[in-house]
């Protein structure tokens, strides 16, 4: 009898084919990287999938005799070589920093695999989702104080104010995903949550696939600088315009359609997301790095989840989440 391979190592192993972006034209200081890129991703998404969030988590389960974690640290080894405990802290602490890059790259990839905008406009969606920092909340009397009250407050974290829930301390992860009948992150990153929605949009819209040709979000993403990057991109931006409700312009059918497809793209796939990975409550990580780490190594791993399914034929929407939460 057979022996099925694991979700998780079939998973490890895609990661061997998928695209990369290409390295820095100019490479840094200090000495020469002995492992690739590609070693740290598969070691991203086994913390990602299993829960892990520090660095000797991950190398304490992977010592473990079973058969699947003997397979994964053969998987983690390049030239006959493992890496130190040191060297996987000093590159996963790096990581976040390259991951929207990795996360654009794959985006790109999967439209052009997946096709999503065969039958449809060739749209994306735009928002923000915030997600609870771990630990206490920092009061601003305190912040300004320079007084850390308990050593549990993540002090890297901020605060935001939302309309339906009042104030958060925590993160924003900002997020571009199809507007199709399967949404695909496109690019996302993760600042503190007092980051403005509009200072973060241009980043994100550089790196949208070359044939997008529509990209709407809410209030937020009215502002010069958005519609400048959407120009330079060459992508039609739609938004909610201000002034007083309601509007008589002659384009506001155009902007009530779009909004419609917005909330059923971006707005139920933060919810999706966010039950997936368990974020509706407090992260549970601490730090920016960390953090980073956890919510787009996340996005990375649902793009993978896409491929996989794609390449076995399954459905790309129903059973995702049981999907991941079996690896």
């Amino acid at each position: 009898m057979i022996t099925p391979e694991p979700l998780l190592v079939t998973l490890i192993k895609l990661i061997d084919r998928i695209p990369v972006p290409p390295p820095p034209d100019k490479r840094g200081r200090g000495r020469p990287q002995v492992y690739s890129d590609r070693l740290f991703l598969k070691a991203l998404v086994i913390m990602i999938a299993r829960h892990l969030h520090k660095v000797h988590e991950l190398l304490t389960v992977l010592e473990q005799p079973t058969p699947e974690m003997q397979t994964l640290r053969t998987l983690l080894r390049e030239q006959g070589r493992y890496p130190t405990r040191r060297t996987w802290e000093r590159r996963l602490k790096a990581r976040p920093a390259t991951r929207p890059a990795q996360i654009a790259c794959l985006g790109r990839y999967l439209v052009a695999l997946i096709q999503p905008w065969a039958t449809c406009g060739r749209g994306a969606a735009i928002d923000s989702t915030t997600l609870g920092a771990k630990g206490g909340v920092w009061h601003k009397k305190d912040r300004e104080k320079g007084v850390v009250p308990h050593t549990a407050i993540d002090t890297e974290a901020h605060w935001t104010k939302l309309g339906w829930h009042g104030w958060v301390y925590g993160w924003k992860l900002h997020l571009v995903a199809t507007i199709a009948a399967v949404w695909i992150p496109l690019a996302a990153a993760l600042p503190p949550a007092n980051a403005a929605d509009n200072e973060e949009a241009p980043a994100l819209i550089r790196e949208l696939p070359p044939d997008t040709r529509f990209l709407t979000g809410d209030l937020h993403y009215n502002a010069p600088n958005v519609q400048a990057a959407c120009d330079q991109a060459h992508v039609i931006l739609v938004t909610t315009h201000y002034g007083p409700y309601p509007h008589t312009d002659d384009g506001k059918e155009v902007r009530r359609t779009f909004h419609k497809l917005r909330s059923v793209a971006i707005e139920n796939f933060n919810e999706h997301f966010k039950g997936i990975f368990d974020a509706h409550g407090q992260v549970p990580t601490k730090g920016l790095v960390n953090t980073r780490r956890f919510a787009l190594g996340a996005v990375f791993l649902y793009q993978l989840a896409l491929l996989y399914r794609f390449e076995q034929g399954q459905s790309l929407r129903i059973g995702l989440k049981a999907f991941l939460k079996a690896l």
